[in-house]
């Protein structure tokens, strides 16, 4: 696979948009990010797994899947090799990634208007 499959893929994500973070390509739905292409120079799409996917991915396809050194990394962020990835495979991790922001933006969106009621809902009467 390619920079191009990774950004086609990405962007084939319902709602899924081509941005830019600190001057790289990104890919967000609810304007939120979900993959990048920030070390596509390496080789490398970046992608937003839990820290449970990255193990999973890891553990089975060692070669493909690297997490991101440091702090970022110990949080889910993880590379795929772009040359040894399979079409199949890096949809399937892409689609991991783009559900987890989907998921967390409708929790987020959830969880604020459940606040925003609470802050117009008039005070019960004793």
């Amino acid at each position: 696979m390619r920079a191009s499959d990774f950004r086609r893929i990405a962007l084939s994500m319902k709602g899924a948009e081509e941005g830019l973070h600190m001057g790289q390509p990104d890919f967000r739905v609810g304007g939120r990010i979900f993959a990048t292409l920030a070390s596509e120079r390496e080789g490398y799409g970046n992608l937003m797994l839990t820290p449970e996917q990255q193990a999973d991915f890891v553990s089975e396809l060692p070669d493909v899947f690297v997490p991101i050194k440091g702090g970022w990394g110990r949080m889910g962020m993880t590379h795929i090799v772009l040359e040894k990835a399979s079409e199949d495979v890096l949809t399937g991790a892409l689609q991991a990634a783009w559900k987890n922001r989907v998921e967390k933006n409708v929790k987020g969106k959830n969880k604020n208007s459940v606040k925003r009621s609470r802050l117009r809902s008039p005070k019960p009467r004793l």
